[in-house]
Parts: structure tokens; C-alpha cells; sequence
């Protein structure tokens, strides 16, 4: 698959769509005309994020092309609905109620070249960052070692620049292509992105990353990078829980201090709400033991956020995305 770079290319697909229904009679079956896109109701969000929680969307779909994904924001356009985007779902907290309107998973967008004359890699927004990453150690690219352990897709790594062992996607990015909500692209610079600490101006805006090009260094030694990247895995293995689904690291770092030792130093390691836990093995971790609902989650960030500040004076913030509506239950 290959995917256009033509800054102001159109989708001129029909949205004519042909609508079924599912053998459960339960799902409606969307097909948009000329393309292979199909758009489902009430899809369940909990299989397309790594806590394995959330509710339904009411309409979902997971487009495999840029014309697939400009012809569903047609579609949504057209029946005046919400749009979602979603990536791995890996940084990302969906409410039990679900998720109104489209919600639109670019993890099928899948393309990477890597440039030789410029030690440039251009990848599609689906694709995956550790793999990016052990890639470029096999061919001897450096710049992307740290990246192993990071859980997601670049397009999600681009809004939210993330990062680990002192570097982050701001350090790297030559420019990324984003789709608005007219069918248009457009690309930008990192200073147009507007990075700082674990976000940009790209979280809660309406444009869509489809594509980013990175700036590496090709010709090294590819055993070399190949054993640095194993040791960034290896310690990510030895200090961070990945025996139960999780989001990753739940609060930013307030400096100096860093959201795990305030956790821990509160004494939360290991307290649960429903099927929800502090990870014993990381307290910057929620885990889902089992069994655990968004609400469980929600609840339990609420309980650290105030026990944290009781002890410490301050107020933790979330690095986890939390969408759609969550009632104060706790």
C-alpha cells in the first residue's frame, strides 16, 4: 500500500454506501462504494485498546488507504457525526458508555521507506513503533533504539511525543502529513506541531496524522545498534509490568520528581479498585488484573491524584488519554 504525499489531494471516492446486517441481526454493515472500507455499528472498543476496557462505538470502521480514510470522513461529514481517532490504542482510557459518532482506527495504514541518501524513514500513521525500531537496528540505522519499548503506532507516538531514555518523537521529526476535516492534507514541521513534555498541538485538534518522516543515521554497525536496542528493551522487560494489559505510564513526570516514586513513596503500590491495580512492579502503572471496567481505572487515577497531592502538594496529571463520558462514581 502506498500512500499519496500530494499535499491538497482530494478524495473524489463516492460515499454511496450499500448496508447489511450482521448474522446476529445485532450489527449494521456499512459499505462505502469504490473502496474496501467498511464502517460497523456498536463495534466494542475493548479489543482495539491495550487495557481491554471500554464500551462500544456506535460506528466504527478501519480504513486500509488514504482515499479509504478521506472517503469515512466524508461519510462522517455527510451524516454530521463525531469523529474519533484511534490508534493502538495503547496510551488511551474509552469509557464503559462507549464512544458516539465515527471512530476511526488507522492501524491498517501501513508503509515505510527508508532513504538511504538522506537517512530519512517515512512511515504510515498504523505503523508499529517497536518494530520501526528493531527495523532500523537490523539494517544499522541509529536514532530509534530507545523507541523498542514503546507501546503503539507512529501516529499516536506523533501526537503525543513520546519518548523514553532522553530522546522523544519531537527530537527526530522532519514532518508529518495530517488529514483535515475537508479531505485535505497538509504537512508540518515540529515547531508547527508546537512539541513540549509528552503532548503537542495535535492532541484534541480535528486533523488526523496519516504519514511522519524520520530523521536517522544509517551505516552503522548493525550488530552494534541491534545490542543497544535489546539492552532498552531488556531493562523496559525488568521494570515495567507486561504480564497484565495496561496503558503504559498512566501520569506525566512532574520534575524533579518522577509520578512513579511519588505513587510508591504514598504507599499505593498494589492497591486495587474492582479489577484494577497499581502495578506492584512499577506504581506509574494501572494494570487490568482481570476483569477490570474504565470505570475501575477512572477511579482508581482519582484516588492516586488525591492521595498524591494530600502527601506531596501535587497534582498528578494524567499522561493517559480518558475518552467519552465518565460519571463521578468513585
Amino acid at each position: 500500500m502506498k500512500i499519496s504525499q500530494a499535499a491538497g489531494n482530494v478524495c473524489t471516492v463516492s460515499t454511496t454506501q450499500k448496508q447489511e446486517t450482521d448474522n446476529s441481526g445485532q450489527s449494521k454493515i456499512i459499505h462505502l462504494q469504490g473502496t474496501d472500507c467498511v464502517i460497523k455499528s456498536q463495534a466494542s472498543l475493548s479489543a482495539f485498546t491495550s487495557y481491554r476496557v471500554g464500551g462500544a462505538a456506535e460506528w466504527y470502521t478501519a480504513p486500509r488507504d488514504l482515499e479509504a480514510l478521506q472517503a469515512s470522513l466524508e461519510y462522517a461529514k455527510e451524516h454530521d457525526l463525531p469523529v474519533t481517532t484511534l490508534g493502538a490504542g495503547s496510551n488511551l482510557l474509552v469509557s464503559d458508555r462507549g464512544l458516539p459518532g465515527l471512530v476511526i482506527s488507522t492501524r491498517h495504514l501501513r508503509y515505510s521507506h527508508f532513504d538511504l541518501q538522506t537517512g530519512q524513514l517515512t512511515v504510515a500513521a498504523g505503523e508499529s513503533i517497536p518494530s520501526l525500531a528493531w527495523e532500523a537496528a537490523q539494517l544499522g540505522w541509529q536514532g530509534l533504539e530507545w523507541a523498542v519499548g514503546i507501546p503503539g503506532t507512529v501516529g499516536g507516538a506523533v501526537v503525543m511525543n513520546a519518548g523514553a531514555h532522553n530522546s522523544c518523537i519531537a527530537d527526530m521529526l522532519v514532518s508529518a502529513q495530517v488529514l483535515l476535516p475537508d479531505g485535505t492534507l497538509e504537512n508540518l514541521t515540529p515547531d508547527e506541531i508546537g512539541y513540549s513534555y509528552r503532548t503537542s498541538s495535535l492532541q484534541g485538534s480535528d486533523r488526523i496524522v496519516t504519514q511522519a518522516t524520520f530523521q536517522l543515521q544509517p551505516g552503522a554497525d548493525p550488530a552494534k545498534v541491534l545490542a543497544i536496542t535489546k539492552e532498552h528493551k531488556q531493562h523496559r522487560l525488568t521494570t515495567q509490568p507486561y504480564n497484565f494489559p495496561s496503558c503504559g505510564s498512566v501520569f506525566r513526570n512532574p520534575k524533579p520528581y518522577a509520578a512513579g516514586w511519588l505513587i510508591e513513596q504514598t504507599g499505593l503500590k498494589g492497591y486495587q479498585i474492582g479489577g484494577a491495580q497499581v502495578a506492584i512492579l512499577h506504581a506509574n502503572f494501572i494494570v487490568n488484573r482481570g476483569g477490570a471496567k474504565a470505570s475501575d481505572i477512572f477511579c482508581l487515577i482519582n484516588h492516586i491524584q488525591e492521595k498524591v497531592q494530600e502527601n506531596w502538594s501535587i497534582l498528578l496529571e494524567p499522561e493517559v488519554k480518558m475518552i467519552g463520558e465518565f460519571q463521578a462514581v468513585c
